[in-house]
């Protein structure tokens, strides 16, 4: 009697058993693979766990691949994705314009910034070169830097400056202007000074800034790909070889939110004034990359996650808390707009001739 109880027990466990994982499987969402290509910059986010349950929340599977912005808007073969997500609004422009899309989207976006440290930050200080901000953020005057730069002014040439003498010219180490979106974007700041603060837009313009503004990336010698080769290079070999290094305000963001000790108490990030800010725009390019923007832009946990990126949102309140933790600005007043596509390209490609 009591084996057939047992027995019985075990069959209806048995059975319940099956019907959970049976119920389980049937109330599993099935996931729609949406394939979109994006900014390098973008990566970690899109590959994050927290990312990828929030979007299968809502039946979508995102999956990327990567390429500068300047390729996504000329030799990037769009055909094959759902979305396309540069890092520039005229490179997003471009696309929209040659693809016929209406609608884009553009669920968050980053300041450029310069990575450096409490002794550089010091020294420019003391020589005019940086100076507080419309809130308590240093930033790096970008006239006074142009003046530095034509001149072919050295750190051991710096009045009183004993905390880094090195040889080599006072320059922001950036990304290769033929390949990045982040020195596209250097480009942009630098070349809007150096035309008497405002957006170049003739071919007059174009011809009176490039011998300065070409001379800022070719006294630097070899330059990398991607924003992550100098901010690497700033983490790990310090003061001594990129003293300043332009990153995405993301970027420095997003490590000190990590808690991981890769910013140490010696380093700081400096804003340029004036600034431009990168806008990550996501164009649709079929009814599911259109879904993959309108959650990007409207659901509040992809919000929060893209603040926790270091990513600014279209919710102020979201960046306000990670900017608490990292002396970020809540808002940076001193910014400008980027060149149009063609007249950035003429430019990149006026300096890349020069190489």
């Amino acid at each position: 009697m009591k084996r057939r109880v047992s027995i019985g027990l075990a069959v209806v466990l048995l059975l319940a058993v099956v019907a959970v994982i049976i119920w389980g499987d049937d109330s599993k969402p099935d996931l729609t693979t949406v394939r979109g290509v994006i900014g390098s910059e973008k990566q970690a986010f899109f590959t994050n766990q927290r990312v990828v349950d929030a979007f299968a929340h809502h039946g979508v599977k995102v999956e990327v691949d990567t390429a500068g912005s300047r390729q996504l808007a000329t030799t990037v073969d769009l055909g094959k994705y759902a979305f396309a997500f540069p890092s520039s609004s005229p490179a997003a422009r471009k696309i929209q314009r040659d693809r016929k899309v209406t609608t884009v989207y553009t669920p968050f976006q980053s300041p450029m910034a310069i990575a450096t440290f409490e002794p550089i930050v010091a020294l420019l200080r003391a020589n005019g070169v940086v100076h507080k901000g419309a809130g308590d953020y240093d930033v790096l005057d970008v006239t006074k830097y142009l003046e530095l730069a034509k001149a072919g002014t050295r750190w051991d040439q710096l009045p009183g400056n004993t905390s880094y003498p090195a040889r080599k010219n006072v320059l922001v180490t950036t990304t290769d202007p033929r390949e990045s979106n982040s020195a596209a974007m250097y480009l942009s700041i630098v070349s809007f000074v150096a035309n008497g603060n405002a957006v170049v837009s003739t071919p007059e313009q174009e011809a009176k800034v490039l011998p300065s503004v070409a001379k800022l990336f070719l006294d630097q010698g070899y330059t990398q790909n991607s924003t992550e080769g100098p901010f690497e290079d700033y983490l790990s070999a310090g003061m001594g070889k990129t003293p300043l290094a332009l990153v995405y305000e993301s970027q420095y963001v997003d490590r000190v939110v990590r808690g991981d000790g890769s910013i140490r108490p010696d380093m700081r990030m400096l804003y340029t004034a004036p600034t431009v800010y990168s806008k990550h725009t996501l164009v649709p390019l079929s009814a599911d990359g259109d879904k993959v923007g309108q959650l990007l832009a409207t659901d509040p946990e992809l919000g929060h996650l893209a603040a926790t990126f270091g990513f600014r949102t279209n919710d102020p309140k979201l960046f306000a808390d990670v900017a608490a933790r990292s002396h970020a600005p809540a808002d940076l007043v001193d910014a400008v707009e980027p060149p149009s596509f063609e007249t950035l390209e003429r430019l990149l490609d006026a300096v890349g001739k020069q190489y």
